[in-house]
């Protein structure tokens, strides 16, 4: 299943590239999007690292021994150390639920910690 819900856009976010955005007002524990996803397995998780793919998938499973790549917008939510939406893995399913951690504005880019199960580590970026 996938779902998003009226008023995400696309457009160019400052040094980040392409990122996800919102034209209405979404309201903290919003359900933002249902991406569905690709998995990869383990076995193939270190080709991810020569493609351009690398920038843009989920770690994967209990373990994170996997690799998801979102479909929908799901991979274009750019990191904020102050991320106003967080992702949710539901592996029966195979799907990444986006939601809204906090109250995000008209016209204000929807983000994603990419690290928040881990702790402080260091990004690639």
């Amino acid at each position: 299943m996938s779902l998003q819900i009226p008023g995400l856009f696309i457009q160019e976010s400052p040094n980040k590239g392409r990122g996800v955005f919102t034209a209405k007002k979404i309201q903290t524990g919003d359900l933002i999007e249902i991406c569905p996803i690709i998995l990869v397995p383990e076995h193939e998780v270190p080709v991810i690292h020569n493609t351009r793919l690398h920038d843009y998938y989920f770690l994967w499973g209990p373990k994170e021994k996997k690799a998801a790549i979102a479909l929908g917008w799901g991979s274009l939510y750019n990191h904020s150390e102050h991320a106003n939406a967080y992702t949710l893995q539901d592996w029966e399913s195979k799907e990444i639920k986006i939601l809204a951690q906090k109250d995000i504005e008209p016209m204000e880019e929807i983000t994603i910690s990419y690290n928040d199960k881990r702790g402080d580590i260091e990004l690639w970026f």
